[in-house]
């Protein structure tokens, strides 16, 4: 797929509760995570994607290949669409061992090269060394990663994925994540991702599109639509941020290391990443508190010099949304409406942020 087209969706389809009516453009490469609540259409859209349902008023454009535009009669099935799904449960033939699963994604690819792919799959999903098992004797995680090695095998211009994580429990999720990063780093196709975990939206999109009702609340690159203080996308102790910056330093004797990105540094601990690697931090709104000059006499590390660019209320009326702006990069702070009235600060005001704790999630 050329690096300069991405996918194009037009989608009009009615539902039982809600009508979908999508209108995007997508990136070509990376992971674009659909996320709204239950009902939200996230699943139909994924379907009209894959020509699994077939809106009356419909466009679907991967790069330069057209699947459907409905305008013109055009209607590419599901069997001729060049994707690959991964759903909830990972569907593998249980008569069938890892390797033969993986044998028989091949059959559907009529591309040169297959096999050299299902090996880069193999390799890229760390399963080789489940090959011969029977597929029964899979944990959750790595019948998972099997199915989407079974996936990638075709060489898909487009990845779909159905909520891959929410069959499996908090450890298993733990275990996958990492994979699914190293996917997105490496791979040059897009992919769509559902989710409902707000862990798995900083972890892993690039590009997030919010939807409710079949309508889309909100689409751009992750990093700005997290940042977002009207109608904030994710509410409640999940809501905050994620920072993209690279390591500068790590300090031996603290076990620390120091993050620098656009409008500041950050200490985190050091969990052997090495310098000059670039990481992503997610920053909760609840670990954000602001003063109005800098405070020497804390325990808290990292401060951050920025001004308030925006308040906007809270779910609970006690307190406020502060979005603070560092530099090129924001900030959100939730703090009570009594602390704000009691320090006077406005928007438009210089103030500094104490960041309590930072998560380093890749």
């Amino acid at each position: 797929m050329s690096t300069t087209e991405g996918l194009r969706l037009r989608l009009k389809l009615a539902r039982k509760d809600f009508q979908l009516n999508v209108d995007l453009d997508l990136p070509p490469t990376g992971i674009t995570v659909l996320f709204g609540p239950s009902g939200s259409g996230k699943t139909t859209l994924l379907r009209c994607v894959a020509g699994l349902e077939r809106p009356a008023n419909g466009l679907v454009r991967v790069g330069s290949e057209l699947w459907h535009d409905e305008a013109h009669g055009v209607y590419v099935p599901t069997w001729q669409r060049d994707l690959g799904f991964v759903f909830q449960e990972a569907s593998l033939f249980e008569h069938l061992k890892v390797q033969d699963n993986l044998a028989y994604g091949l059959k559907r690819s009529k591309k040169s090269g297959a096999s050299q792919a299902l090996a880069r799959a193999i390799e890229l999903l760390g399963i080789g060394h489940l090959l011969h098992r029977d597929t029964g004797h899979l944990s959750g995680g790595e019948r998972q990663r099997v199915a989407i090695a079974r996936a990638l095998a075709t060489q898909p211009r487009l990845l779909l994925l159905d909520e891959p994580l929410a069959a499996l429990d908090l450890a298993r999720r733990h275990d996958i994540l990492p994979w699914l990063e190293k996917m997105r780093d490496e791979l040059s196709m897009p992919m769509l991702y559902i989710t409902h975990s707000a862990d798995e939206v900083a972890r892993l999109a690039d590009h997030l599109v919010c939807l409710d009702k079949g309508s889309v609340k909100a689409s751009g690159a992750a990093q700005d639509v997290l940042a977002r203080i009207e109608s904030p996308v994710i509410v409640g102790d999940d809501a905050g941020v994620v920072l993209r910056g690279r390591v500068a330093l790590r300090d031996s004797v603290w076990h620390l290391a120091r993050v620098e990105f656009p409008g500041g540094s950050l200490w985190v601990r050091d969990n052997g990443i090495a310098v000059g690697q670039s990481v992503r931090l997610r920053v909760l709104a609840r670990d954000i508190s602001i003063t109005a000059h800098e405070t020497r006499d804390t325990s808290i590390q990292n401060h951050l010099q920025g001004s308030i660019e925006a308040i906007a209320d809270d779910a609970h009326p006690s307190q406020a949304l502060v979005r603070i702006r560092c530099g090129e990069s924001i900030l959100l702070g939730r703090i009570t409406k009594r602390a704000i009235d009691a320090l006077k600060v406005r928007v438009g005001d210089a103030v500094w942020a104490q960041v309590k704790s930072v998560a380093v999630i890749e």
